[in-house]
């Protein structure tokens, strides 16, 4: 849908009488005004001297698809009236000049250094008609007594408590300027108080002229979204144009309009956000914790899409952000507690079958969104099923090893939850993301940090094979990975790598790392394989090299190329393990062990 806005030249003095009478409000959504004492007196510097300062960008509010909790600015107090505007940009400048320029009470802002502080604005008259002076100088903020202290507030170096004073001093007071009624009695006060000197009203009259009357005609640019703006526009227009304050999620956005049906989603979601990361549950992990309240919504969506086409029989299955926008609030109640048992589920099949146990080595988190889908259509008990499990995973490292879930993934999400519940439930099945998964054997020489979920996968597919530590023989299990925190290290020590030659391609890419636990690294150091190995045997009490071996090789690392410190045949050996791991993982062979293009990178066919 094309969006046409309306563009005016709107008064100011006009929309501070909106924003005055409610006419003109806020979206719940909105940040707080933050704007601190120097930008304020900034503000009324530009605007006294007729610079533009940006257009204002407002909603007509009214539509029934988008019915946003609303607030007025702040400063303006509570009215129960319902809003024609809401301001999605120009919060800030709105709010500092209302409470600024057209509220009587004190400004309550902060100093530059965050302090709370109370302020008056006065405009100085004769430095403002001084061309030698920085208008902003011109611009004086006094405290709520209106008496500018100073010696720790001992002394009083400027009196404007009184309309006399404020007179005498030749300050006027910003809070009147579109007061046409207290501006007007100023006026009169001043050239009353100064009618025999001709010099004084003189030069009132050309603030009045140079200043008061640029500030009474000054005009502000007014973008206005009519009510027939849909809510994904609204949340791209809001996007767009506050890239200088808080960015406007999807959750925001939802969250305001399920506040009009006195929901609280935000709440609502750090509730559910204990269960997500399972708090109080056996064992203790960040597993989840990556999961955030737009992808908690992303799965709603997911969910309640798919069972109403499983339901109705027709429509399409999509959890794009458009969709997430339309979520209504009854599917999101109706939806909640299965989801939140799907990523109950997910959490369990990831601990239990996939040895997957923190954060860190989380290969995608995104992915987690369709298998929390898929595991709440199923339920607990089918999901755990074995036949269910074996289905899962295979979809699940296809989707690592394969490297499908790096960039925008909602079209997938569609793809899986029906694929996957298809085969599960005996129907034929497009399994998309299975068939297009593709692991290259070559892809082993550049898979280095964790930044990749394949690195991580590896890591964790090596955990399911059953890998012990090298000194206490400790299997890394959930327990084990929780509580000893294994990290992954290089087999071949860097420093013995770098001493001999052998290039960085090739000891730093994930053939030559494993998960070992601190100690054991320590016992490792930068020494040649054969030394650290026999550094251990004579370590640790009990071991020999038959227990050692063993242990060795559970990281499918060859014991004997190792103690021989034969680099090049331990690397093609553990190349060739690391691929049949991927191939049982995925359930179909890695097609190009023997391609020219493997041959050439690793000089054999492994």
């Amino acid at each position: 849908m094309v969006v046409l806005p309306t563009s005016n030249d709107t008064d100011l003095k006009q929309l501070l009488g909106e924003v005055a009478s409610g006419r003109m409000q806020l979206p719940e959504f909105q940040r707080d005004w933050t704007w601190d004492d120097a930008r304020i007196r900034g503000l009324i510097a530009s605007l006294t001297q007729g610079y533009p300062m940006g257009a204002i960008m407002r909603l007509a509010y009214g539509n029934p698809e988008i019915r946003f909790k609303y607030r007025t600015v702040e400063g303006v107090g509570e009215l129960s009236v319902e809003p024609e505007f809401l301001i999605l940009d120009g919060q800030q400048r709105m709010t500092s000049i209302y409470r600024a320029l057209h509220s009587d009470k004190p400004v309550a802002t902060r100093t530059d250094k965050g302090k709370a502080i109370e302020r008056y604005y006065y405009l100085d008259i004769e430095k403002c008609l001084d061309d030698g002076e920085d208008r902003v100088d011109a611009v004086v903020a006094v405290p709520a007594d209106r008496r500018l202290k100073e010696n720790f507030d001992r002394d009083v170096v400027l009196d404007l408590s009184t309309r006399e004073l404020e007179i005498e001093n030749k300050m006027f007071p910003v809070n009147v300027m579109f007061n046409d009624t207290e501006k007007m009695n100023w006026a009169l006060g001043f050239m009353m108080g100064y009618a025999g000197d001709p010099d004084a009203t003189s030069l009132f009259e050309r603030f009045n002229s140079e200043v008061l009357s640029v500030v009474s005609a000054y005009k502000l640019p007014v973008i206005t979204l009519d009510k027939s703006t849909p809510r994904v526009a609204v949340c791209k227009v809001f996007e767009n144009v506050n890239t200088g304050g808080v960015p406007l999620t999807v959750f925001e956005l939802v969250t305001a309009m399920f506040a009009t049906r006195e929901f609280d989603l935000r709440k609502d979601w750090n509730d559910c956000r204990k269960t997500i990361v399972g708090e109080g549950s056996e064992f203790k992990t960040d597993l989840l914790e990556g999961i955030d309240e737009t992808a908690f919504l992303t799965t709603v969506t997911l969910y309640s899409s798919y069972m109403r086409k499983r339901m109705s029989g027709s429509g399409s299955v999509s959890c794009k952000k458009r969709d997430v926008l339309a979520l209504e609030y009854e599917d999101y109640l109706a939806s909640r507690e299965a989801v939140l048992d799907g990523f109950a589920v997910a959490r369990e099949l990831l601990l239990t079958y996939e040895c997957v146990y923190r954060k860190r080595d989380l290969p995608y988190a995104t992915q987690l969104i369709p298998l929390s889908a898929i595991c709440a259509v199923l339920g607990r008990r089918r999901s755990l099923e074995p036949n269910v499990i074996k289905i899962l995973s295979r979809w699940y490292w296809c989707g690592i090893l394969g490297e499908m879930y790096g960039g925008a993934n909602e079209t997938r999400y569609a793809n899986d939850i029906e694929d996957v519940i298809d085969e599960v439930e005996g129907r034929q099945s497009l399994n998309r993301t299975v068939n297009a998964a593709f692991f290259s054997a070559t892809r082993l020489l550049t898979l280095r940090t964790r930044l990749s979920a394949a690195y991580k996968g590896i890591m964790a597919l090596l955990y399911r094979a059953g890998c012990r530590d090298f000194m206490n023989d400790t299997t890394m299990d959930v327990v084990n990975c929780i509580t000893g925190a294994p990290d992954i290290h290089h087999i071949f020590p860097e420093a013995y790598c770098e001493k001999i030659g052998i290039p960085r391609e090739r000891y730093d890419c994930v053939v030559n790392k494993t998960p070992i636990l601190y100690a054991t690294n320590r016992s490792i150091g930068g020494s040649a394989p054969s030394v650290y190995l026999a550094r251990i045997v004579a370590k640790v009490e009990g071991v020999d090299e038959d227990d050692l071996r063993g242990r060795v090789e559970s990281h499918q690392a060859d014991f004997g190329y190792m103690k021989a410190d034969d680099f090049e045949s331990f690397f093609l050996d553990r190349a060739s393990r690391i691929l049949s791991l991927i191939e049982g993982a995925m359930g179909k062979p890695v097609g190009d062990r023997a391609s020219e293009t493997t041959v050439r990178a690793f000089g054999t066919a492994l």
